[in-house]
């Protein structure tokens, strides 16, 4: 069995609470974000916190071909990674629509210079709550770069961000919450995708030796 893995099956036993809480914390604090954004109440459903391989992440998100909006950011200091925002065209159409007001915007992906804004606030204030959850935990300074946005099928997705950013880790940290206004859902993924020299850095300071 792969050497990280290994470090990361344990870690997983062991501080599954703890990255389920933060999860937890990230979690309602985006929705009191976007609720504010919105002027309206936003309802999670329990937050989720997996880890799971890299290779594994196209699947998760319905396979390497979905038609999807990636939002991410490079972290500096004590830890090295990126964060990634993903999800269907049709759930960040979803958002757009809970967040501009209106029902008039296309599947397609050709986004209006008001709905690409919207979408890179969105990304700051949906990684910011869980990076702040996280900090909280750790102790540690994470420093997001501006975001990026890219529209493209996941797959090509991970290959940018892996030619902007260089190499990550075997395994990534996932945080998932369902976000629901009126009948209206919507499930942000939340992907940190460290660095391999970094990962003692955060799961140290979680408490665990690896």
């Amino acid at each position: 069995m792969n050497i990280l893995k290994e470090q990361f099956d344990r870690i997983s036993q062991l501080q599954l609470d703890v990255l389920r809480e933060v999860a937890n914390i990230g979690a309602g604090n985006a929705a009191t974000a976007l609720a504010a954004m919105i002027n309206s109440e936003i309802k999670i459903s329990l937050p989720q916190a997996k880890i799971m391989p890299f290779t594994d992440v196209p699947d998760f998100m319905g396979g390497a071909e979905t038609h999807a909006v990636g939002i991410y950011f490079h972290v500096k200091g004590p830890v090295q990674a990126s964060v990634l925002l993903v999800m269907p065209i049709e759930k960040a159409v979803q958002l757009l629509k809970m967040i501009l007001g209106t029902g008039d915007i296309s599947l397609t992906g050709s986004f209006s210079d008001l709905e690409y804004s919207a979408l890179m606030e969105l990304g700051n204030i949906l990684s910011s709550s869980y990076l702040n959850a996280l900090a909280l935990f750790t102790e540690l300074v994470f420093k997001p770069s501006p975001p990026a946005l890219a529209i493209d099928m996941v797959g090509a997705i991970l290959n940018t961000i892996l030619g902007q950013y260089g190499e990550v880790s075997d395994m990534v940290l996932v945080m998932e919450a369902g976000f629901r206004k009126d009948n209206l859902d919507v499930v942000g993924n939340i992907f940190l995708l460290p660095e391999p020299a970094t990962l003692d850095n955060i799961f140290t300071s979680l408490g665990v030796m690896v």
